[in-house]
Parts: structure tokens; sequence; C-alpha cells
């Protein structure tokens, strides 16, 4: 009997179950099996001989020390759940039949308690007990049960059925004598039911682990381990999801789901089967998959390869005709690449597992890579002499992160959601949006370089130029550079230009079953990176832009994260990590006050302490020099464009139209922090829906800040709105809303009081003193009283404070507060 073939896998409780309990010694064995490990190795890492070891494994020692156990579970990497079933074995040796129960469904519905199986009887209580162990640990709602219970409509006293039928199956899964751990039950919750039990009770939760553990271990130098993982995974199918249950519960998302991940835990264990030279173990699980899924022609092409690698190559021959003739009756089309290379490896005699490059002999392997090629991913080369393999190394292409890097803890947080544990739980896409200079290649940059350790092959980065003086780039020139980072050979490229269909097929074809961490930087829009994004569940695509990309939320279903400024606080701490945390402490309210001017915004913050550590200047000192007038102008980093904050504000404003930037020059006239929908169609003399319409696409862009129908700028995007204006163009605005007669409430006030679609007077006089084109331009827009024949009078001097009462433009204008800004997630769509 083979090493694997020797300890039988229950799916409760581990490796040997509730039949290997009581000796603990051949789960240890299976346990360290698992992690690929010798015993020498397994012993050096727990502290313990090998001799203390194999005496254990071979059960010599019936019931080893907890400690001992407890070092081998840290060295073997075994869950809480699994050291506790040991722990439990050490000390009370073999279990009597009043063990916990334990539910299968992975196969006909099976309640066990101990080893003995318990009959539940009752197409009721089979059908609720299926439907919470398939949605084991979310709570399935009521509308669930009811529809999985009585699929033709419900009768009028199901609520009280249903508890009948709770009830009973409570009174199932209660253990029949003590244990050490809860019992499994069925618990209430404010929508419905959920089945509370730890994973390894329910042998899909112990195949999730399993299979989740299995794809965190690195295929290029743990191959063996990869194989029993799986092998362990796949050892918890008996047959498929529910097979003795009923249509609608087969048929619900969550046994479509779990097939799913049946089918992807199957192709990675047959991809390493071909890798170790394995394939006949491989072949009854895949013969079983192929006839519960008889047009999946991954799974075809692998069982050809498998068939054909154990000599049984009229077997893989039968089994692509059979595949052609179901696929043309049923479908009316031919196998697929993958299957058809499949086919012309069988017949051209080549093996479908990894073999030292002749170089007398054509290259028929692609892609040369650092591990085997991809079975399935054969192409047939020109003549050429072959390549050695593991010349392409994995794909590390990250930029380099930032130094100092503050805050974000929510939107890490979310991000982190892309290498959860649970595959139900773990989105593939997430989308990091904000202004221009807030931040967003540094976050991800920053995330990816601390989780990189879960995509175990590699790491893929492109700047899309979405934003930039350079060309944008193409969804093709994209893929080609991917695939030559992926290790694709020159003669598998797509011609150029490429063909960006060919080139996806191929990119989404080297990616399969993979795990890979994709960045696609300053996106432009969704199509410029749909074709882009994998269709690997293993992959996660992480997308930065300045545009909100609502269409990959509403079709792709990414997580969208809105990064904002940075609080006083954080701004201070970052620029400490520039300008040094002593000098910031020794000057703190004029590092506040610095972080004032510069509005928050982490680039300018690093801008400007570059700048104090060039100088080496005092933090108020450069305060004076920002202060005022033109402050762009000085927030730049001699020699570095990059590093400008105007050339950052640009990049965004040059891809508006014309109405829009018009709109957003216009802004810039707003003294206050925000105005109305009806208000900036009086500023730009444009009707109500056209003043809606070029408001949401400057908040698209993030050039305008919007909340709960208000619309305002920040502190230096206003400043370069005020730069771009010319005085004409300010003067006629201004004489726009003097001149018109905006309905809507008269509101006295502060000017920060009237924030909300609203215009202070602090410069009324000045803008209506005969002043040079110069004052005219950069003066703000006057609103005392527009619409009304009192507001021609001056409300003050030229740039002093308002003393007189302000009324409010815009029809929807109404009493406002300072609003805090959030620095977390704004919303995930």
């Amino acid at each position: 009997m083979s090493d694997t073939a020797s300890v039988t896998a229950d799916p409760q409780g581990g490796p040997g179950g509730e039949h290997g309990r009581g000796t603990v010694g051949p789960r240890i064995r299976s346990f360290r099996r698992r992690a690929g490990l010798s015993q020498e190795a397994a012993a050096s890492g727990a502290g313990i001989s090998a001799r203390a070891l194999r005496d254990i494994e071979r059960g010599r020692a019936r019931r080893p020390r907890a400690h001992t156990l407890r070092r081998l579970a840290g060295t073997l990497g075994l869950s809480d759940d699994e050291l506790a079933d040991l722990l439990a074995d050490a000390r009370t040796g073999p279990p009597r039949d009043t063990g916990r129960p334990s539910l299968l469904i992975l196969g006909p519905l099976v309640l066990r308690r101990g080893r003995t199986p318990v009959p539940v009887v009752g197409p009721m209580l089979r059908r609720l007990l299926g439907l919470l162990a398939l949605k084991h640990p979310e709570p399935a709602t009521q509308q669930e049960v009811t529809d999985i219970l009585w699929p033709s409509g419900p009768p009028r006293s199901h609520p009280s059925l249903i508890h009948t039928y709770v009830s009973q199956a409570r009174r199932l899964l209660a253990p029949c004598g003590p244990g050490s751990a809860p019992p499994p039950t069925v618990v209430r919750t404010p929508t419905g039911y959920r089945l509370e039990a730890s994973r390894n009770r329910i042998d899909l939760g112990h195949f999730d682990e399993l299979l989740a553990r299995s794809e965190r271990l690195p295929r290029a130098t743990e191959p063996e381990a990869l194989y029993e993982s799986l092998a362990e995974a796949l050892r918890c199918w008996r047959g498929p999801v529910l097979a003795d249950a009923d249509p609608v519960l087969r048929r619900h998302p969550a046994a479509v789901a779990a097939e799913e991940r049946r089918v992807r835990a199957a192709l990675l264990h047959a991809d390493t089967a071909l890798l170790l030279r394995r394939s006949g173990e491989a072949v009854p699980v895949l013969a079983d998959l192929v006839n519960a899924e008889p047009l999946h022609e991954g799974l075809h092409a692998r069982l050809i390869l498998a068939l054909a690698d154990s000599g049984e190559q009229a077997a893989a021959l039968q089994v692509f005709t059979r595949l052609r003739r179901r696929l043309d009756e049923e479908l009316g089309i031919e196998p697929g690449t993958e299957v058809r290379e499949a086919h012309l490896r069988v017949l051209r005699r080549q093996p479908p597992g990894p073999r030292r490059a002749d170089p007398d002999e054509p290259a028929h392997r692609a892609p040369a890579r650092r591990e085997p090629a991809h079975p399935t991913e054969a192409r047939r080369a020109p003549a050429r002499r072959a390549e050695p393999a593991a010349t392409t190394p994995l794909p590390a292409q990250l930029p380099y992160g930032a130094g100092a890097f503050v805050g974000r803890r929510p939107q890490v947080r979310v991000l982190d959601t892309l290498v959860a544990s649970d595959p139900a739980r773990r989105p593939r896409i997430a989308v990091v949006v904000g202004p221009p200079g807030v931040g967003k290649t540094a976050l991800v940059t920053h995330w990816a370089h601390a989780r990189r350790e879960h995509f175990t092959d590699g790491q893929l980065f492109v700047d899309l130029r979405g934003h930039s003086r350079l060309p944008t780039l193409r969804p093709g020139d994209v893929l080609a550079q991917f695939l030559r980072a992926l290790g694709a050979p020159p003669h598998a490229l797509p011609a150029h230009p490429p063909n960006e269909d060919e080139a996806a097929a191929l990119y989404r074809t080297l990616l399969a079953g993979k795990r890979l961490l994709i960045v696609l930087d300053n996106a432009r829009d969704a199509e410029q990176v749909r074709p882009l994004i994998p269709g690997a569940p293993g992959c996660a695509v992480v997308i930065t832009s300045r545009s909100r990309l609502a269409g990959l939320v509403s079709t792709e279903g990414a997580r969208r994260i809105a990064l904002d400024v940075l609080d006083p606080d954080e701004g201070c701490e970052l620029l400490g990590g520039i300008a040094g945390a002593c000098n910031v402490a020794a000057e703190e309210a004029a590092a506040r006050r610095l972080v004032e001017l510069c509005g928050g915004l982490p680039l300018a913050i690093r801008t400007a302490g570059a700048n104090l550590v060039a100088r080496d200047a005092s933090i108020a000192g450069h305060c004076a020099e920002l202060a005022g007038d033109g402050i762009l102008g000085r927030l730049r980093v001699e020699g570095d464009r990059r590093s400008t904050v105007r050339s950052a504000f640009e990049l965004s404003y040059r891809t508006l139209p014309e109405e829009a930037r018009r709109m957003f020059r216009l802004l810039g006239q707003l003294p206050g922090p925000e105005l109305t929908v009806d208000a900036a169609a009086v500023l730009a003399g444009v009707t109500p829906a056209a003043s809606a319409a070029l408001l949401a696409r400057l908040a698209d862009a993030h050039l305008v800040r919007e909340r709960a129908g208000r619309f305002g700028l920040d502190v230096l995007l206003r400043s370069y709105a005020r730069e771009l204006i010319g005085a004409d163009e300010a003067h006629t605005a201004r004489r726009r809303l003097v001149l018109s007669r905006a309905p809507g409430p008269v509101r006295h006030g502060t000017g920060r009081d009237n924030c909300s679609g609203s215009y202070a007077s602090s410069a009324g006089s000045r803008a209506q003193s005969g002043g040079d084109r110069k004052d005219r331009r950069s003066a703000p827009l006057p609103s005392a009283g527009v619409g009304h024949p009192e507001a021609s009078a001056p409300s003050g001097p030229a740039g002093g404070s308002r003393t007189g009462p302000s009324r409010t433009v815009g029809r929807t204008a109404a009493p406002s507060r300072a609003e805090p800004r959030e620095p977390g997630v704004h919303r995930h769509e």
C-alpha cells in the first residue's frame, strides 16, 4: 500500500476522523505528511527526538504528553479543533459511541454520533439539516427555510411547523454523553436559523479549510505537500452534494458553489499529480467528476493526459471522442483549445509531465517557466532549440512602497478581504478611488508588499497611464507585457498589434489555478481594465483610479474604496515621518498649520516635508512662505515634476470636456465651502439640468466633493481653479450672480453658517470697485442679497470680513453644519 493510502481521511476531525481517534499515532503521521515534513524535520521543529516521534506514530506511546502534542501542532500547522481532538484522544483514549455529532453532506446526507450513524427520518428534517449545513457558518433566512421545506408553497401553519422541525434537529444533534467541546446545535438569528458547530464537524467546512490551506502552499517548492493536502480534501467527497436530497436543495446556490470548489480542487490535484508523475492516482477522481460534469472541458483534458501518462492511450482517445460527440450533439460546437491540445499530446506521445529539455529536440512545452508548464497549455513551437525549464522567475513587479505611510486602517481592512481564508467571503476585485495626490498608489503598494506571501505565484503591476502625459496604455499592450512576465515564449504571443481577444484568452489560461495579485494603477475607465481581469478565482485584482469606476462595481462586483485627505493627526504623523518626528513635536502648532495649508493632501504634505528637509528650515518659517496666494507654485520639489501638486491636478483637469473645465474654473471663485446645483447653474449661466450633469462629471473625476446634494472644492483644488480662470470670465460670472434673481429663503448669519449653497461677501466691495483686472480675477464672488435690489451695495471693505447679512444662492439652500470628513471607507458599492 502506498504511503498516502495507509491512512484514511474522515471529514470530521481531520485525518483519521472518528475512526482514527483513540489512536493518536496514525493521525499525527497523516498530519505530518500533509505538512510535507519528514520525521526528522517534524521532530526537530517540535523539539523532540525523532525516536520519540516514531514511537508516537507507531502507537507505542498511546497517550503522549499534552505539551508534546502542542509542540507538534505548532510545527505541523494544526487548527485549534484538530489540536483539541488530539488532546482529547491523549486524555481519554478511544471514545465510545457518545461522541460529538458530525454532519456529512458531500454525498448522501449522513449524521454520525461518534462512529455510529444516526437515522434522520422524514424528508422535512433532512431538508432542514441539509440547508443549514450548506449555509454554515452563515445563517439560513426564514424565507430560505420556507422555500426549501415547501417548494410548492407553504401552508398557513408553516411558522409553527418550522419551530417543530428545528426542535427535532436540536434533539438529533444533542450528544448522548459529556463532551470536551460544545455540541452542534441550531440557534435562532434575527433573520432565520444557523447551525452552530465547528467547521470540522461538517465535511463541507473541513473540505473548505483543506482547500484554502492547499491553495496557500507554493507549488514550485512543495508539490508533495500540496498533493497530499489536496488528496485529503478530495477524500471528503462521497458523491455529489446532498446526492439523496430533493432537486430544489441540490440546485441551491451554496450547493452549486461547493461543487465548483470540488472541481477546482480536482483540477489542481490532477495538475500536481501530472507534475509528480502520479497520474494513475488522479484518474479515479477525474473519472467520477467527468460523469457528474459531462461537458467540463478542463476535467476531460486532464483525464485524457492522466490516462495517457498511465499507459492508457486508447482510453484517453476514447474520452476525447465521447466528449467531441457530446459537444456536437448537445451544443453544436467543437472541443476547445485545452482539450484539442491534450488530444494532440496523446497522438504525438508527448509526456504531460515535466521532462528535461533535449538540446536536439523541438520545444513543445509552452510557456517555459519557473515551474513545469500547465499540462493542458502545451503549444507546438516552430522548429527551434528547447529552452531549459525554470528560466522565468516568479513575477514580482510591485514598485517601491512609500517610506512613510500612515492611517488608512479602515481601507486596509477592506483590502484584507481579498486574502480572506473563507473563499465565499473573498471578493476578487477592489477599486481604490480618490482625488489626485490623495495616496491611492501608496496605499495599494503598501498593502501589496505586506500581503505578498498570500500570492504565491507572484505579483503583476502596471501603470495604465489613465492620467499621464504619456499615451494611455491599451489593454492589448498591457496583456502582451503580462504574458511575457508570465513566461509565454515569443512564438506564443499574439502578433503586433496584439489581438486583444486572443491575448486575453491566453492570459486567462496561464493564470488558471494560480494565486496571483494584479495591480492596475492609474486606470482611465472601466473599459480599459476589463480585459485585464483574469477568470481564475485564486487571483486578486486591485485597481486605482481618479474616476469612480462605478461600472466595475455594478457588473464585476468590485469593492470600491474611496480615499479622502488625511485628518490633522495623520497629516502631522506623515510630516513627522519625512521631516522628523522630533521636529514636528517641537513645533506642533506650526505643523498643524502646515497640514491645514496643504489641505490634508498626502502629496502636498510629502512635498512640503521634502522641502523642509532640503532647506533645513523651521516649520513655522515654511508656513509663512506657503501662506497667501500662489501656494501651488511653492508646493513643488525642484527637478522632480512628479512631486508637483499643480502637475497632478493638471492631469485630471485636461481630461475634462470644455464645459466641465469652465464649471471647475468658476467654482474656484466660491469662498464658502459648498454650493447647490441651482447656485452652480446661476454661476455658470446654464440650466439646472446642465449644471447637475457638469457637477456629476467633476465629482466622478474627484475634482469636486459631493455630499448630500452639495458640491465644494478642497483647499488646494480651489487655489488651482483660481489660477486657471481669466479676469473677464471671473467678472462675467460675478456680474451674472449680481443680476440674477435666485429664488429661495433669505438666511442671516455668518459665512460659515451659510456654507451650504451660499457665498460669503467678504470681498463684495472689492468685486464692485473699479479695481484692476488682476483683482477682478482673484476676488471671490459676492453673495449678499443676490437677486435683490440691495445686492449692489458694498458689504464691507475690500478683503475684509463680512459685517452685514448674506442671502443664499440656490433653490435648495438649507442650514448646514460643519461636517467632519471621514478618513475611512466612504461607500462600498
